[in-house]
């Protein structure tokens, strides 16, 4: 969408990652949430497609944005659609492994959590991303 206002019918393109690793500490499973201070939620990280954007592109362009980590890109998780500020979005996802980065905090998000995927199914706080953990589990064999 680039900046433009969608019309009341156009769909807003968006993508994303649930975002995991293995823990520094003890190795288990943890999945990484973001804090939109903007909107007082967490999410997994995600954002709207630029122009012409392919949507697995854009979603580890937000990962690196939001989270400040490279991600390898794994398998397509479901695609969320819902109404956000009254306008039609659709968000396609995928799971990734982080690999490489640091978080430094900004106007976009302020805040990530490295949570076990118990806590972050109960953390997220729309009911479409808590459902993405059972779908990264399951293509994590994991469920």
């Amino acid at each position: 969408m680039s900046g433009k206002t969608p019309s009341s019918g156009e769909v807003v393109k968006a993508a994303g990652c649930v975002l995991w690793r293995h823990s520094p500490i003890d190795g288990e499973l943890e999945l990484c949430l973001v804090h939109r201070p903007r909107y007082d939620d967490w999410s997994w990280p995600k954002g709207k497609l630029k122009r012409d954007e392919e949507p697995l592109t854009g979603a580890l362009r937000e990962v690196a944005e939001e989270t400040g980590y490279t991600a390898t890109p794994g398998a397509p998780l479901p695609t969320t659609r819902y109404l956000a500020h009254g306008h039609p979005k659709e968000v396609t996802y995928w799971s990734a492994e982080a690999t490489t980065g640091t978080f430094t905090p900004n106007d976009e998000v302020d805040r990530i959590l490295w949570l076990r995927p118990s806590e972050a199914r109960q953390r997220a706080t729309q009911e479409h991303d808590r459902a993405l953990v059972d779908a990264l589990l399951s293509t994590l064999n994991r469920a």
